[in-house]
């Protein structure tokens, strides 16, 4: 009786954390950029799993013993999806009765069957890969003959394709250090050092180089990029000193472009623009960013091979007021906040359009809010102080106003820079757990696997598969054909033996 009233007490504060939940994920999409999670969400998300894993709990605890009882509890049971199609299944059968158990007659016929399906995980299955090679002698002149030795996808590797791939896309996809990956391949029966898993990830590097040049070269070929950084920590003489990993994302989509996305990153050990500048090279274009001085030159009107224009982000300027609006309670950052979430609203109805038609929609629906937010914007910036906070955020749009309102004549600029702060992200997931860079040569490896596995995510392809593919074609592929294997060139095989 106690455990039936613990689990009703639960099934409520169940509801109520979900209720919770939900208000503050409207208030986010009502308040909050894209690219914000909320601290707050995140608390609630942690009570909501522990309050539904103690309930689980109770509920097992007060079942009856036998395997089709049911629970009476009244909570909402989780959805329960089939399990993946493409599975292979394994049937185990469990004979039925040869007497019938009411009059103990040996006469049954059959009706079918009922089958459960259990999603279950088989432990990886490592192999060793013997590539044997027969040796002949001729009998008239004894010359030996011998099929030549296949290609490894690395030098003097004994690592074949699908384990290289597995390597990297745990470091680098799923965040995973090497140290930790060597661990669990000793609990599995097969020692690694750490040591020899990193002369793999650069021996990797150095072997998928050719295809990462690509990449970056039809980044560069785009009309518009976005560009964002981020720190990140690297070892230095007893100390860590703060390097950056840039990431330049090509991403056509949103204004109905042709050519497939793609996200290049390289890394520099300070945030001086000039870097950025080495990197975009000839590119002459259309660059969205933040307002980072250091990309002041990038702008220059006299640049050559040609001019940069900048093109602001609306989800930067409309930050610095969510702030003030949601710690402060600020009338006019409010204000700011519902004016700017306006011109979002109308901008999701042009995704994807071509350029003359999102310029057009933009013109007829955007351009009569954005110049009334203009004189709204400048009639209490008068009232306000130099020193005060609101005054700040709304410098920050005034004083680039000219770069906020490009978007209005451009149909191929988008509204804010998310495309490059999502490019980001998983540097900074992953900066928790690897901790830091063990030195610039580590931070440019890092920018060069990101660079692979997050352009094959940007095309909706399966990293992994894609690594251990190229990497077992790579050896013996034609260098003239090297555009055969990027993401978005890239087909699947049906099925393909596994390689050492």
């Amino acid at each position: 009786m106690i455990l039936a009233e613990r689990a009703a007490r639960l099934v409520s504060e169940i509801a109520v954390e979900r209720l919770k939940l939900e208000v503050a994920r409207l208030r986010r999409e009502r308040f909050g950029a894209s690219s914000e999670r909320s601290a707050r969400i995140d608390q609630l998300e942690l009570t909501l799993e522990d309050l539904e894993e103690t309930l689980a709990e109770t509920e097992a605890q007060t079942a009856e013993p036998e395997p089709h009882t049911t629970s009476t509890s009244s909570r909402r049971k989780p959805a329960r999806r089939p399990l993946p199609e493409h599975l292979p299944r394994e049937r185990i059968l469990h004979p039925g009765p040869t007497t019938c158990a009411c009059c103990s007659g040996a006469r049954l016929r059959p009706l079918g069957e009922d089958v459960t399906e259990t999603l279950e995980r088989i432990p990886a299955r490592w192999v060793v890969i013997q590539h044997v090679r027969e040796r002949f002698s001729c009998r008239d002149c004894e010359t030996i003959a011998q099929t030549p030795a296949p290609f490894h996808p690395i030098p003097r590797g004994r690592a074949g394709p699908n384990l290289l791939a597995e390597v990297m896309m745990a470091k680098f996809g799923l965040h995973l250090p090497l140290h930790c990956q060597s661990q669990r391949f000793a609990h599995e029966g097969v020692p690694i050092d750490v040591s020899t898993l990193a002369g793999w990830v650069g021996a990797v590097t150095t072997a998928l180089s050719p295809l990462i040049s690509r990449i970056e070269a039809h980044v560069r070929g785009a009309e518009r990029l976005h560009l964002d950084d981020t720190p990140v920590p690297v070892l230095a003489k007893g100390k860590t000193r703060t390097g950056r990993l840039w990431t330049v994302v090509r991403d056509d989509r949103p204004f109905g472009g042709p050519e497939p996305p793609a996200a290049a990153y390289f890394y520099s050990p300070d945030r001086s623009g000039a870097h950025a500048e080495t990197w975009l090279g000839n590119f002459h274009g259309i660059v969205q960013a933040d307002a980072f001085s250091g990309f002041g030159r990038l702008y220059e009107p006299g640049r050559k091979p040609g001019p940069i224009h900048e093109a602001a982000c609306w989800a930067h300027a409309r930050r610095k007021f969510f702030e003030l609006a949601d710690l402060k309670k600020a009338p006019i950052a409010i204000e700011a906040v519902t004016r700017i979430d306006a011109i979002f609203a109308i901008e999701r109805a042009a995704n994807g359009l071509a350029p003359d038609e999102r310029c057009a929609h933009r013109r007829a629906r955007s351009a009569t809010l954005v110049a009334d937010l203009e004189t709204w914007l400048r009639e209490n910036r008068a009232r306000l102080s130099a020193k005060a906070p609101t005054a700040a955020a709304i410098d920050y749009l005034l004083k680039r106003w000219t770069a906020f309102t490009r978007f209005l004549d451009d149909g191929r600029i988008c509204l804010s820079n998310n495309a490059a702060e999502r490019a980001i992200r998983p540097i900074a997931v992953g900066r928790r757990n690897w901790t830091f860079s063990g030195s610039d040569a580590g931070g440019h490896r890092t920018a060069a696997l990101y660079t692979l596995i997050e352009t094959a995510k940007l095309n909706g392809i399966d990293p992994q598969a894609w690594l251990a593919d190229v990497l077992a074609r790579l050896p013996d592929h034609p260098a003239r054909r090297i555009d055969d294997l990027l993401p978005w060139n890239w087909t699947q095989p049906q099925s393909r033996q596994i390689a050492a």
